[in-house]
């Protein structure tokens, strides 16, 4: 085992290039995959070029920059859209939507009931009780507003629960 001689250099490459791939699924991110592809590829011209170690090395880092920088510019260029935008800005997806009053605002802020939790908010001066409509975020501080009249909804709507 201490002897690498015994294996062929495109059988290292190759296996390289299939352990960073198996890594890439392990480990979050895209970064692991692009060196995979290139390591792979380093092994199908060591076999068929029968290349020495100087040239394979740099063949290895001029494709893993090639693929990565190719790679980064298509996803800057065709970014991957996601099918919910908003599924990271918890406080995003709550605008629109109606809640209750549970600490009295006081100086612009209080908490209110979104469904079963609560959250800091800004907002006018509210007592305690007041329906309140949720305007906007900012971290994980909501922005309300007084609401009048609730359009088309069940008191439990207005509580931030479906019916």
């Amino acid at each position: 085992m201490d002897d690498w001689g015994s294996f062929d250099p495109h059988w290292i490459w190759v296996a390289f290039g299939l352990v960073l791939a198996t890594l890439e699924m392990l480990v979050p991110g895209v970064y692991l995959i692009w060196l995979a592809v290139a390591a792979i590829i380093t092994g199908l011209l060591t076999f068929g070029l029968d290349l020495g170690l100087p040239s394979q090395v740099v063949i290895f880092v001029s494709l893993s920059l090639i693929a990565v920088f190719s790679a980064r510019r298509f996803l800057r260029d065709q970014p991957i859209k996601s099918a919910d935008p908003m599924l990271n800005h918890r406080g995003a997806q709550l605008v629109g939507q109606s809640a209750v009053v549970t600490q009295a605002f006081e100086g612009g802020s209080g908490r209110i009931k979104h469904g079963d939790s609560e959250w800091l908010a800004r907002g006018p001066d509210l007592d305690v009780g007041q329906r309140v409509r949720i305007s906007g975020s900012e971290g994980a501080v909501l922005l309300v507003e007084i609401a009048h009249a609730i359009e088309n909804g069940s008191p439990s709507e207005a509580d931030g629960e479906p019916s």
